[in-house]
């Protein structure tokens, strides 16, 4: 009996170092983060992911309790081919019995699961004071991240003080959310009326709204812009509405800087811009926003599938902010709808805007975007109902 006294004071000392080793190992493997996701299925145990086959769809096979062998394939991006029909049974009971007026709280995020199971719907919309909690921006320079801008986005934050849509919208426990796409299609369809009717409204770039009402509606909550492509007259803006920096390079935060404190913008100010930026905005700071940059990682690396390139800026890796407003959307409203959207490539002389005289060749000489790599992912959304294709341009 001594004798194993030794040994049983070993084991007790082993035993709770092993414990402690295991909980550090798991601990350090469930906070890996990857960029290049892998396509996964439901958590439930029964499901089991298969290889990457030579065409680029992934296959995975599960396996119910005393049900037969259901096959489920994804393609290349994670994206289920066929909808999950146990989720589609579920949106059916849930939303069957409410009319196209009535805001459906969840909608859109559900329906997303349905073909991306990978999806969380949790991602704020604006950058505020907690921004360094959002680990998946915080180690990738823009237009992905935020790394080295930490100093310059506090100063901006600090000014602006608020963080959100504002008191009326954010307490709403449903919204409907419509993104206003550039496009040509958007032309003489009259669609003003239908778009003011939504509760979050938004707008791009340099888009005018004056002169437009018939088809583009009047009513704007935000506009998302950088800064060559915001409004340079201070007189066009309307008169009221977020304005909202997606930020592509860290001179956009220097120059959203000089904007936020009114500060005058120098001739070395605008270096670094490939045109003329605005030179004012007239906003006051509390009406100013920084979109969360993770929207641009997660369209471009993960929905669309463009190309890493470490984590910078490259040919062909940048989503146009038409599909960046979507995907915020997805995160952030119960159902999504777009106007506006649709490249028809197959006609280069169409107009690509429905406010000016710009031809679709203008779009298609770009080297900072994959518009038929873009196009694929937003028809899947509309395929399955994840969001709502006004013009039918998608």
């Amino acid at each position: 009996m001594r004798a194993m006294k030794p040994t049983r004071n070993v084991m007790l000392i082993l035993c709770p170092m092993l414990v402690l080793g295991f909980l550090y190992y798991s601990s350090g493997r469930l906070h890996i983060r990857t960029w290049v996701q892998r396509p996964q299925v439901d958590k439930d145990s029964s499901f089991s992911v298969g290889r990457v086959v030579a065409s680029g769809i992934v296959k995975a096979q599960i396996e119910p309790v005393k049900q037969g062998r259901v096959e489920v394939v994804y393609d290349k991006q994670g994206f289920l081919i066929k909808p999950d029909g146990r989720l589609l049974l579920e949106l059916q009971y849930k939303y069957g019995n409410l009319s196209k007026e009535d805001c459906k709280p969840g909608y859109s995020g559900a329906k997303m699961t349905s073909i991306y199971p990978k999806f969380v719907k949790l991602a704020p919309m604006f950058l505020d004071q907690n921004f360094n909690r959002l680990s998946k921006i915080s180690t990738y320079p823009p237009p992905f991240g935020i790394k080295s801008q930490e100093k310059i986005i506090n100063n901006i934050l600090a000014e602006t003080k608020k963080y959100g849509l504002g008191d009326d919208l954010d307490s709403l426990s449903c919204k409907k959310c419509i993104v206003i796409g550039n496009g040509g299609i958007l032309f003489n369809k009259s669609l003003g009326s239908t778009i003011d009717k939504y509760d979050v409204v938004i707008r791009l770039n340099e888009a005018p709204v004056s002169g437009y009402e018939k088809d583009v509606g009047s009513k704007t909550t935000m506009r998302i812009t950088y800064p060559e492509g915001a409004i340079q007259k201070p007189e066009l803006y309307e008169k009221s509405s977020l304005f909202v920096l997606s930020a592509f390079k860290p001179s956009d935060f220097k120059w959203l800087r000089h904007i936020v404190f009114k500060e005058k913008l120098s001739p070395r100010g605008t270096d670094g811009f490939w045109k003329s930026v605005a030179r004012a905005v007239p906003r006051e700071a509390a009406d100013m926003r920084i979109l969360n940059p993770y929207f641009i990682q997660e369209a471009a690396f993960q929905f669309i599938g463009l190309p890493h390139n470490n984590g910078r800026m490259g040919r062909g890796n940048i989503p146009t902010l038409g599909t960046v407003a979507i995907t915020m959307a997805l995160h952030n409203c119960d159902e999504v709808a777009v106007v506006g959207f649709g490249y028809d490539m197959g006609n280069p002389q169409s107009p690509l805007h429905y406010y000016e005289k710009l031809k679709m060749l203008a779009i298609k000489d770009s080297w900072t975007h994959n518009i038929s790599k873009e196009k694929e992912f937003l028809r899947k959304l509309v395929t399955a109902g994840v969001i709502q294709d006004l013009t039918n341009g998608i």
